[in-house]
């Protein structure tokens, strides 16, 4: 039996490399002046703190004697976190290429990528996704003559095909416009390509060698099951270009989206391989460290260098260097030598969460892991199940404030999840390289190996499938900054005062007191949002605010209605923590009053509008909240499609700008065609009588057809018979004010759909309203009350 050890870690490094950290995430929001004078305030604090330990400046008392060092440790982390940012940030706001940027300047831009092209949600049917390449700036040519060169970072959003096949290192031209970047990072300027890109010469041999290997690995993917066979290449190689958006929402609210990309984990299971290999041939700790090291690299340029992967990597290089000169390993400061050495190189990595929860999951198994393996041995528990109830364990609650900060959830699941899936991900990614590796030579072999690699594979599928539809599996907690360090204080507290034996049992008593008791009731009560809700709109006063689930905690809204309190409220009592896409029909104050109560407190992706520009104030009202939280603008044309989670979504019309009608703005509202979980929803914006009746004339492919009809323009009397006929809706939702003075909803309206078999909800009279898909089919919900089933 392992005893506890009673040494506390070596922390030596901790404190530098936690500074140098936390110094580059706090300068990259700034600009390099001011982050270089913070640098230089380190700088001589550190000095006059040395010279006082060294007795040159006063005699220094027992306390600084044992923790100076440690101050002046921290204090040269603040001056190279500083100074490396500054650079960068030199180097991103430099004047000339600024000043391209906010001309928006058409230029030709000579670049180098730097990660493979990755397809951005969203886009016109019938046309390839908008790609988005990260590259480097060589040099930028205006169309004014201008000749820039400076090597800053830059995104390209580019809708050509040619895009897709490119490899890391591969030098090109392109033409575009710059646009101005997000901030918050190293990303100097976005360009928006307007063609194929020039390319200038051919990658590297070992980057079209690893390219070779991906695609050989996606083509032994090709024949398999949809969900472990796109499993597969993002376990491996980081790829989940062909992983179903179900089963990427399923990972995300089990706490397993570390299993879909690339991490530490991974690097830690090639090399264990390759070292068990080379022990077993009895190879000396040189030659195996090297044998190692050789695989790390290949590893690495096979899977691109992602943060996770190259925290692990250098991590390991650390550990192979100790091996070789026969040290024994000392894990927590080589975890903190790789943490400053990267965020030296790499200043962004520093604001990169994937990077974060690499570094704190490896702290948590370092620091958190052994200990618990080791009382639980003392306890009886054999020892490997020790371990694999340990490790998880750790790592999620290390992990936990950073997961809280980003999701505005607490995941209950997370750790039986990561339990159940601990046999599955060796032999998957074992298995998945081998049929990388061979793919080129032996396609069969590749073949065979990516079959038995699914099967590991599509365990970890039904886990996260099985994980995520747990009753109350997710908690909701306060996102953000303040919840990740609300939660993060709450963890240091619980784990120092759980040594105490009283604690702990007064903890395990209230954990099981609260689960016991709040589980029932979520389950048989759950209350708002209904289960199985498929749609809601929401009493936000006359206007409109509607909302389709994408998975626990996001949605797609559509429309802000008149009041920021109402929308935000709204959204609360739906849960929604982020806004994957909202949707603004169309500028009318009644679907645009409201937005910033969208924003309040949740992160929202995208914000689509429709080109009619009119009227002028609700439009500028909408372009300032997207441009004051950074968020991306887009003006949708018909065709335009979005799919995410549960929520499949086009834009059905205006099919072209509605001029001369009754009213332009209303008849240039976007209609949306959405399909969630199967049901139909029609959501009509305030279209009138006019360009009901183009779409009635002109209809999609698939037809007008719907489950479920937002009625247009809050059931006012501008509606098109024939188009209401068209759709047949089940169910009818008609977001109207109370003693609103416009007449609406026009009866006559509600009488016909009435007539038609359709159950008819108005907020003005029910609240809060719902349509959700039980056993028993399509069904009306209000306030958490089932009023009744709408039809078979």
């Amino acid at each position: 039996m392992t005893a506890v050890s009673a040494e506390p870690p070596d922390l030596r490094l901790a404190g530098l490399a936690v500074a140098a950290w936390l110094t580059a995430l706090a300068g990259l929001p700034l600009d390099a002046r001011r982050t270089l004078l913070v640098a230089g305030v380190a700088a001589g604090l550190a000095v006059l703190t040395a010279l006082h330990l060294l007795g040159v400046v006063g005699r220094p008392g027992s306390i600084a004697r044992r923790y100076g060092w440690i101050v002046v440790a921290v204090l040269i982390g603040v001056l190279c976190g500083g100074a490396a940012t500054s650079s960068r940030l030199a180097v991103r706001d430099a004047e000339p290429l600024r000043t391209l940027v906010e001309e928006g300047a058409r230029v030709t831009a000579e670049l180098v990528v730097r990660d493979d092209p990755r397809a951005v949600r969203g886009g016109i049917v019938g046309r390839p996704p908008t790609l988005l390449v990260r590259a480097r700036l060589v040099t930028v040519h205006g169309a004014a003559g201008q000749r820039v060169t400076v090597p800053a970072r830059m995104l390209v959003l580019a809708d050509d095909p040619a895009w897709r096949g490119l490899l890391p290192g591969q030098r090109l031209t392109a033409e575009g416009r710059l646009m101005e970047p997000r901030g918050g990072d190293l990303t100097g300027a976005v360009l928006t390509a307007t063609g194929p890109p020039v390319r200038l010469g051919a990658p590297s041999a070992l980057q079209r060698a690893a390219g070779r290997l991906r695609a050989g690995l996606q083509r032994a993917c090709a024949p398999l099951p949809d969900e472990p066979g796109g499993l597969l290449p993002g376990l491996v190689v980081g790829d989940t270009s062909a992983l179903p958006e179900a089963v990427e929402e399923d990972f995300r609210a089990t706490g397993m989206t570390h299993l879909n990309a690339v991490s530490g984990s991974n690097v830690a299971i090639i090399a264990g391989a390759v070292l068990l290999l080379a022990r077993w041939a009895r190879a000396g700790p040189l030659l195996a460290a090297g044998l190692c090291g050789i695989a790390l690299v290949g590893f690495v340029i096979l899977v691109r260098p992602s943060p996770s992967v190259v925290r692990a990597a250098t991590m390991g290089a650390i550990g192979l260097a100790a091996l070789a000169a026969g040290r024994p390993r000392a894990a927590v400061p080589a975890l903190a030598a790789a943490v400053a050495v990267l965020v030296l190189v790499d200043p962004d990595l520093a604001a990169d969460a994937g990077f974060a929860l690499s570094v704190l999951a490896t702290g948590g198994l370092l620091l958190l892991a052994p200990r618990w393996r080791d009382g639980l041995r003392r306890r009886g528990v054999p020892p490997g199940a020790a371990e694999a109830l340990a490790v998880p364990a750790a790592a999620q609650l290390a992990c936990s404030p950073v997961i809280a900060g980003i999701s505005g959830t607490i995941s209950l699941v997370a750790v039986p999840a990561n339990l159940l899936a601990v046999p599955a991900i060796a032999p998957a990614t074992v298995l998945g390289v081998v049929a990388a590796s061979v793919s080129p030579l032996w396609p069969a072999g590749a073949d065979l190996a990516a079959w038995l690699a699914h099967w590991p594979a599509w365990w970890l599928v039904l886990v996260a499938r099985y994980g995520a539809r747990m009753p109350a599996g997710n908690l909701p907690w306060p996102g953000g900054v303040f919840g990740a360090l609300l939660l993060a204080a709450l963890t240091v507290v619980l784990l120092v005062a759980a040594r105490r034996p009283v604690v702990r049992r007064l903890l395990l008593v209230v954990t099981l007191a609260v689960v016991l008791g709040s589980v029932p009731v979520r389950v048989l009560a759950p209350g708002w949002p209904p289960p199985g809700w498929v749609v809601a709109a929401c009493a936000v006063g006359q206007g409109d605010t509607v909302v389709l689930p994408v998975a626990a905690g996001r949605a797609v809204v559509v429309d802000a209605g008149p009041d920021p309190s109402a929308a935000d409220a709204c959204l609360r009592r739906l849960g929604v923590r982020r806004v994957s896409l909202l949707v603004i029909s169309h500028f009318h104050v009644d679907h645009t009053g409201g937005i910033a109560g969208i924003f309040r407190g949740r992160p929202v992706d995208t914000v689509l509008t429709p080109q009619w520009p009119e009227p002028a104030a609700g439009r500028e009202l909408v372009q300032s909240a997207a441009a004051g939280h950074a968020t991306p603008l887009v003006a949708a044309p018909a065709g335009w499609r979005y799919r995410a989670g549960r929520t499949d979504l086009v834009v059905l019309g205006p099919p072209f700008p509605m001029r001369g009608t009754r009213s332009d703005p209303n008849n240039n509202s976007l209609v949306l065609l959405a399909v969630v979980d199967g049901v139909r929803i029609l959501l009509a914006g305030d279209a009138e009588t006019e360009l009901q009746r183009e779409l009635r004339e002109h209809p999609p492919p698939t037809g007008l057809r719907a489950d479920v009809l937002k009625v247009a323009h809050h059931g006012s009397a501008y509606q098109d018979p024939a188009f209401l006929d068209a759709i047949r809706p089940a169910v009818a939702l008609v977001p109207v004010g109370a003693g609103n003075t416009y007449g609406h909803p026009s009866e006559a309206v509600l009488a016909r759909l009435s007539r038609h078999g359709a159950r008819v909800l108005r907020t003005d009279v029910d609240g809060d309203v719902a349509a959700v898909l039980g056993p028993s089919g399509l069904a009306v919900v209000t306030g958490g009350v089932d009023l009744s089933r709408a039809r078979p």
